[in-house]
């Protein structure tokens, strides 16, 4: 299990120290989260870690505030579950902290988008629109037709109408840690993120981790193999 808890900052640029090449990262403040407690398979039926993120509301929860009482832990805004094997070593009370994490790890980024209420479905759904002239009247950014024949003679479920748009939970797949700083707890990931800024995002190993092409060459072909391809090509 490797995964973290943190807010969304904002986006900005590194520079690569190597190539020089500008890269659009965005800075997420990460943990410290309160390992609450430990499960394994013997006493849980599977392997966990649940920990504790953020300061407390005004007003607690009661749920919360017996959680965190049972075991003599600070209380924290909210509480999460990371399925996995937990780090070796990590107990109720310990703190988990960006440096679980180093330069050049591949992650998955969760959060929730941006809410942007009822919309049509040239926003919601990237439709194309009616044409803008040649007889067209008040339609151009309506769906066109919704039915379909005498049989079934009803609308097909799942069709992509106007409604509700964003506040999804969304998962973007194989970025990379650019940068780790343990002493502002903030960490510097390639690309863009779901949600606003200081949205709650959930940072974790990646699940389908790109493998380069020269740490898994092709099987059955030999280096000579593909030198020979190569120059027959050329």
């Amino acid at each position: 299990m490797k995964a973290i808890l943190g807010r969304k900052i904002g986006m900005t640029e590194l520079f690569d120290g190597k190539t020089g090449e500008a890269v659009a990262v965005t800075v997420i403040e990460a943990g410290p989260c309160l390992v609450v407690r430990t499960k394994s398979v013997e006493t849980d039926g599977y392997d966990a870690c649940v920990v504790g993120y953020g300061a407390e509301r005004k007003k607690p929860l009661k749920p919360h505030i017996g959680e965190f009482k049972k075991r003599n832990l600070e209380s924290r805004r909210m509480l999460r579950e990371f399925r996995g094997t937990p780090p070796e070593g990590v107990k109720p009370g310990d703190d988990i902290g960006v440096s679980i994490f180093k330069v050049g790890d591949s992650v998955d980024v969760i959060g929730k988008t941006k809410g942007r209420g009822t919309t049509g479905v040239m926003k919601r759904w990237n439709f194309h629109g009616a044409p803008g002239s040649h007889g067209t009247e008040k339609r151009h950014r309506t769906p066109g037709s919704i039915g379909s024949n005498t049989d079934p003679g009803r609308t097909i479920p799942g069709k992509k109408l106007a409604g509700r748009y964003g506040d999804e939970r969304v998962t973007i797949q194989n970025l990379r840690i650019v940068q780790v700083d343990p002493e502002n707890r903030l960490l510097a990931v390639s690309g863009a993120i779901p949600g606003p800024r200081s949205g709650l995002v959930l940072v974790q190993r990646a699940v389908k981790a790109r493998i380069s092409r020269s740490a898994a060459p092709s099987a059955g072909v030999s280096d000579a193999g593909r030198v020979r391809a190569g120059e027959a090509k050329s």
